[in-house]
């Protein structure tokens, strides 16, 4: 994610053409899917144990539901911030970023999980959610009608100009994937001799599916307004398979490497939505102005490991405050952020 912004921002207009360029923008940019996808996974996980402690499916969601309403108000004051800080044009508040997107696929697929006490029947209705999300996308794009719509509610299904990063058809989809890969690993949380199974069943489903997405790619497209880098279902389920593949791979991280060596990934990981947040002023805003358009390819790389490195100590800074001062009074819209 880090990586993604900073190239995207501080890259001089000479390296701007550059291969090297474009190959870490798509290596940055499977940071955004993964964010949903896994923002999916840790959802249904936490959701799942409410229900087991409340012994209500209906409990769990409902709690879920309400981190995601958080969250999207959460997107809403990200931007009053952003446009505090940066004084930039009034209709940037009316973007549809991230976290906007985040908070109401949340509260969408929590819906949709409670539907079925069955892990089976949620599973396929994930998968049939997914794979819907994706193939409407296209025609989404594409569908007259839509116009007619005030453009801040359009911008949440489809780009309007500036005005949606991050519209709901297809980002919304890799939530709905990662709530159908984390019930499946919840699954199997207490029963440690089924994970490897499950595991390397999660990591041959991704890399078959980014295959057959990628052999897909090469053939005539389904809808003929679609484009392949911005609302092909192949590119999505290419991202997709590349972002699954995280779950085995940590997975396996944790089995082969020490607590010592996985801690800073397992710090910056709990608190990823608070990097999110400041690291985005912290490299497009008005903080950032000497370094923008003004690095090299390879001062991009070098800004993005010492970026890293200054998020990461201030993550531990804020752990501390947190731990010795708590939330008080009206702070406590923010702890989704920093805890």
């Amino acid at each position: 994610m880090v990586l993604a912004h900073v190239t995207d921002s501080w890259t001089r207009s000479a390296d701007r053409h550059s291969e090297p360029y474009y190959t870490l923008l798509f290596i940055g940019g499977v940071a955004s899917p993964a964010f949903l996808f896994l923002a999916g996974v840790a959802s249904v996980m936490s959701a799942a144990s409410k229900a087991l402690r409340e012994g209500s499916l209906r409990a769990g969601a409902s709690a879920a539901r309400r981190r995601g309403w958080e969250i999207f108000v959460l997107g809403l004051v990200f931007r009053l911030q952003a446009e505090i800080l940066g004084l930039g044009p009034l209709w940037n508040l009316l973007k549809v970023d991230m976290l906007n997107t985040m908070g109401l696929s949340i509260v969408a697929a929590m819906w949709l999980w409670q539907s079925s006490t069955r892990r089976s029947v949620r599973v396929g209705l994930f998968a049939l959610a997914t794979t819907a999300v994706a193939a409407i996308t296209p025609l989404v794009r594409a569908t007259p009608w839509l116009a007619a719509l005030p453009d801040p509610l359009e911008a949440y299904l489809r780009p309007v100009g500036s005005l949606a990063a991050f519209p709901l058809f297809p980002w919304a989809g890799f939530l709905f994937a990662g709530i159908l890969v984390g019930d499946l690993v919840d699954a199997v949380r207490s029963h440690p001799q089924r994970q490897p199974l499950l595991q390397s069943g999660i990591a041959v489903s991704a890399a078959l599916g980014a295959w057959l997405a990628w052999q897909a790619s090469f053939r005539p497209a389904l809808f003929a307004t679609a484009t392949f880098w911005h609302d092909s279902p192949a590119f999505f389920f290419i991202r997709l398979g590349l972002v699954a593949l995280t779950i085995p791979a940590a997975w396996l991280a944790d089995r082969a490497l020490s607590a010592n060596t996985i801690a800073p990934m397992v710090t910056l990981g709990r608190s990823s939505l608070f990097v999110y947040w400041i690291h985005v002023e912290m490299v497009y805003g008005v903080i950032a102005g000497p370094l923008k358009q003004a690095l090299p390819i390879w001062g991009s790389l070098a800004g993005t490991f010492l970026l890293c490195l200054l998020l990461y100590l201030l993550v531990l800074l804020k752990n501390r405050w947190v731990q010795e001062h708590g939330l008080p009074g009206r702070l406590r819209i923010l702890a989704p952020v920093v805890r």
